[in-house]
């Protein structure tokens, strides 16, 4: 039996799955990553302790798996995009890895969309520009921390910082260097002309090498052996942004389907063989399939914030969990099932790290009363999120010929038959999903495959190893009552929206 490891690096933890050649789930290893949080909307991680949890959960997955690091027959690698991770030329971290949530360098984005930055770019790299993309980062840094980047050898996104670590060779895979606003999308190269138009062109010779997702792009190294327990010598793949390694893993290898992945982004995706280029959509990208782009839309806004929920107003829960061994994800879904989705809960604007409405918007509840409890807040944030995915997937229905079959979910969501069903209601089409937990670790295994030459391509990878779920269908009658709740949401943000610049003023003079 051929075994394969897939580490999925995200916003809020490290996780190591390892998978046979028929894509069983043999078993899984996560630990939470501390978030640091030095300053209000600074979001960071220590990038040796990263390293350390990744190790760690490796060395778990195998043992659990209950086979040897020799039975390994390629490792791959996904995580979070945008955000940043410098190595520096004295062969150590710079700095704290920054975090794909990270808000910082807000004002960036705006300057270069009002002097016209953002237009030259688009024509470029087909994507406009977000606060936490490297490009905003490495600015910001430039122009407050200059000595970080005058240290810097490397500048490398997650997944491909912890792949360097594994093998000790530089390289950057291109589906998500190709979603930073780095790579011409055109010629599929790093362009000096990008750099330039963002006042970066010293930047260029640290970007490392580009490499497709199923090139090997270097070995377990003799160190790195000795601290995960896999074998030195295994090869490992370039891997994938988190949001590709999904998308393949729930079998989106046509245009046919649309990816929703609810995890600490909102992420709307889909496939086809040209990028979206009117301006109409966030952000286009290579897809990790040769042929294919990604077209996304996108915001740091989905099931983060049920974890901020569970942390900040259930700690009794979370308390009871841990004593008595349960799942409490379980009991929230089990209160969001108490209130009926034709009660009145509060409008909740899932925008506590950053919204896809307006850079300042923050997080809100609208419409309190005193009847309201925790459990009614908590169907607000559920209801809240998926809103939010739906106003994304209004964007990209306009830009699509090819009816959508289905929503293929993945992330927190898809492990909720209750939000699963509202996620069908809600965007009134069928929802389905793959019968693995991690699917980011799963795409990376399929990743893994056809580097290693088990298949021919990452398509004939999934076509035998996912296994997609029986279709969850919209209950019209509720999808009535949410389209009533989705059209408060809309309204709630577009009265909100002179608010905040108010609010940011505040909180920038205190």
């Amino acid at each position: 039996m051929r075994y394969y490891l897939g580490l999925d690096n995200g916003g809020t933890s490290t996780k190591a799955a390892v998978f046979d050649e028929t894509g069983r789930e043999v078993a899984v290893a996560g630990m939470d990553t501390a978030m640091l949080v030095p300053k209000p909307g600074f979001t960071e991680r220590d990038m040796d302790e990263m390293w350390e949890a990744n190790c760690e959960v490796i060395r778990k997955a195998v043992e659990k798996a209950g086979i040897t690091g020799e039975e390994i027959v390629c490792v791959a690698v996904c995580g979070h995009g945008k955000g940043l991770y410098l190595w520096g030329k004295d062969d150590r971290p710079v700095r704290n890895g920054i975090i794909s949530t990270d808000n910082r360098a807000w004002s960036y984005p705006v300057k270069w969309k009002k002097d016209g930055t953002e237009e030259k770019v688009f024509e470029r790299s087909c994507q406009h520009i977000l606060s936490s993309q490297p490009v905003s980062l490495l600015a910001w840094l430039k122009d407050n921390e200059p000595e970080t980047l005058e240290r810097t050898q490397w500048i490398f996104a997650c997944k491909d910082y912890v792949r360097f670590r594994l093998t000790g060779e530089a390289f950057a895979e291109r589906t998500d260097y190709s979603g930073c606003n780095l790579v011409n999308l055109h010629t599929g190269e790093y362009d000096p002309e990008l750099l330039a138009l963002f006042g970066l062109s010293e930047c260029m010779d640290k970007l490392p090498p580009l490499r497709y997702s199923t090139d090997i792009c270097g070995y377990i190294t003799p160190e790195a052996a000795e601290k995960t327990g896999l074998k030195a010598g295994t090869p490992v793949a370039g891997g994938a942004f988190d949001i590709d390694a999904c998308a393949v893993a729930v079998g989106v290898t046509d245009e046919e389907n649309i990816c929703m992945i609810a995890g600490t982004w909102s992420i709307n995706e889909y496939i086809g063989r040209k990028p979206v280029t009117d301006g109409s959509v966030m952000m286009n990208s290579f897809f990790c399939l040769p042929g294919y782009y990604l077209v996304e839309e996108c915001s740091p806004t989905s099931a983060g914030n049920n974890e901020w929920f569970m942390k900040s107003l259930l700690p009794e829960l979370r308390e009871e969990s841990k004593k008595n061994g349960t799942n409490i994800y379980e009991q929230m879904n089990a209160w969001v099932e108490e209130i009926p989705a034709e009660e009145f809960c509060p409008v909740y604007l899932p925008f506590l790290m950053a919204s896809n409405v307006h850079p300042n918007a923050s997080g809100s509840f609208v419409g309190i009363s005193n009847f309201h409890t925790r459990k009614h807040l908590l169907r607000s944030v559920y209801e809240g999120v998926t809103f939010c995915h739906r106003y994304h997937l209004e964007k990209l229905l306009k830009t699509r010929k090819t009816p959508v079959k289905s929503i293929r979910l993945a992330g927190g969501a898809a492990r909720s038959s209750m939000w699963t069903r509202m996620f069908a209601d809600i965007m009134k089409l069928p929802v389905e999903s793959v019968q693995v937990n991690e699917t980011g670790a799963f795409g990376c295994a399929l990743i893994g495959a056809a580097a290693c030459g088990a298949y021919s391509d990452i398509a004939g990878a999934a076509k035998d190893m996912c296994r997609i779920s029986a279709p969850v269908l919209p209950d019209m009658e509720r999808a009535a009552v949410y389209d009533k709740k989705y059209e408060l949401y809309c309204k709630t943000i577009e009265a909100l929206d002179g608010l905040w610049d108010s609010i940011q003023e505040y909180k920038d003079g205190h």
